[in-house]
Order: C-alpha cells, then sequence, then structure tokens
C-alpha cells in the first residue's frame, strides 16, 4: 500500500509546482534556467518544476499617493505638497527585467519630479495654474517610467500646506481685493445713477414731459391715505397775475 502512496504524492507535487492559473488582469514572466522565455497569461499555464520560475505582474491601474514633500517656491515660500499618481504595467517583461521593484522605483521618481516641478513655480502659479503642473508632471513621469514598461495614465495634486503667516497675508489680500472692487461697483453705479438723472432733466426741458410728470405725481399723491394733499400750481398759471400786479405797482 505504500508503494502507491508514495508515487501519488509525487504526482501531486509535481502537477501542484507545474500548473498555475493566472486571472485575466495577471500575467507570468518566464525564466528557464535564468533566461528569459516568455509572458504567458491568462489561464492555465504549465510550468517544468525546478527548471522554470514565475513572477506574477499585475496590469491593474495602481494608484500611489506620493507623501507630503517640503518644497521651496521659485519666490522663496516654504510649502508642503501631496499628490497621486495612476499609473499601470503595460510591458510585463520590462516591469520585471529592467527594474528591481518598480513600484518602489515609480514611488521615489514621483516623490523627486514633483520636488522639482514645484519648486520652479511661484506661488499664485502654483496656487492657480495647478492643472498644468499635473500635466507637466504626468508627460514627466510617463517618459521617465516608459524604459520600465509603465504607463503614467495622470497625475494630480491633491493639497497644498501654506504657513500661517502666509495664509493670514493671503486673507489681508483677499479682503483688500473683495473691497476694491466693492468701492469700484459704487463708484460705478453712482456714475450710472448721475448719467440717467442728467438724461432725465434735459427730456424734463421740455415742458409737455414737465406737465406729464406733474400729472403723474398728483395721481401718486392721490392714491395713499393722507388727510392733507397738497397740489402744485405749474408757475404758467399765476404768471399773468403776477405781470399784473407789477403793472400796478409801477403805475403807482
Amino acid at each position: 500500500m505504500l508503494t502507491y502512496i508514495v508515487p501519488i504524492i509525487l504526482i501531486v507535487m509535481f502537477l501542484a509546482s507545474a500548473i498555475k492559473v493566472l486571472n485575466e488582469y495577471e500575467r507570468a514572466v518566464i525564466f528557464r534556467l535564468g533566461r528569459l522565455i516568455a509572458t504567458k497569461g491568462p489561464g492555465l499555464i504549465i510550468l517544468i518544476p525546478m527548471i522554470d520560475k514565475m513572477q506574477k505582474v499585475s496590469l491593474r491601474l495602481v494608484t500611489h499617493d506620493v507623501p507630503p514633500q517640503d518644497i521651496i517656491t521659485k519666490d522663496n515660500v516654504s510649502v508642503k505638497v501631496n499628490a497621486v499618481v495612476y499609473f499601470r504595467v503595460v510591458t510585463s517583461e520590462k516591469a520585471v527585467v529592467e527594474v528591481e521593484n518598480y513600484l518602489y522605483a515609480t514611488s521615489q521618481l514621483a516623490q523627486t519630479t514633483l520636488r522639482s516641478i514645484c519648486g520652479e513655480a511661484d506661488l499664485d502659479d502654483l496656487l492657480s495654474e495647478r492643472e498644468q503642473i499635473n500635466i507637466k508632471l504626468q508627460e514627466i513621469l510617463d517618459h521617465q517610467t516608459d524604459p520600465w514598461g509603465i504607463k503614467v495614465t495622470n497625475v494630480e495634486i491633491k493639497h497644498i500646506d501654506l504657513p500661517d503667516e502666509m495664509k493670514r497675508a493671503m486673507a489681508k489680500q483677499a479682503e483688500a481685493e473683495r473691497e476694491r472692487r466693492a468701492k469700484v461697483i459704487h463708484a460705478e453705479g453712482e456714475y450710472q445713477a448721475a448719467t440717467r438723472l442728467a438724461d432725465a432733466s434735459k427730456i424734463m426741458e421740455n415742458p409737455v414731459a414737465l406737465q406729464l410728470r406733474y400729472l403723474q405725481t398728483l395721481t401718486e399723491v392721490a392714491t395713499e391715505k393722507n388727510s392733507t394733499t397738497i397740489f402744485p400750481l405749474p408757475i404758467d398759471l399765476v404768471k399773468p397775475f403776477l405781470q399784473i400786479h407789477e403793472k400796478k405797482d409801477k403805475e403807482g
């Protein structure tokens, strides 16, 4: 009985080391006696035990969080910047052969590139032109990781941490800017109101327009619940009486 059990165990061990199953997103880089022979997967693959060695590589998108980096901007402001990098392996052989640990290498390259690019920009550009900096970071990282078989699809700056004194200075600047805009808007409103009043005064020089305005004013006054109503008389109605009075004074 023991003579049958030992061969069966050896066969099972042989098959377990020889047969591998890879998922859809995985690839196996096969080395035979130390030499690269092929990249296989997904699905079922067969290896020669003790001769073939397999290194598994994932083709899924990797999201790497770049830790905060101490950066001195072009205008000598000290800030902390962190980012996130999205990349994936597109050539499994290069990711295994050309670099020892492509995850660690990409992480270190992202940190140094982030410090370099952000250090070349002024603080105002770093805050306002973030999209352009993201594009520049993605292009540089993608170019430098291409020999490793890695494709960097996107880089996003997550947060820019400013010193407290710089935050207070920016708050004062923003407040002064809001006050300036408020004064400009107020002055513009005064100018438009004065312009409209000047135009209205030119129209009111016409006697007919003045008379219509007088009637409109009487209508508005009549709608109010007042016990006393004052009716202003046009100067043209009393002007003949004033002339007669002046003529009598001269004759007397």
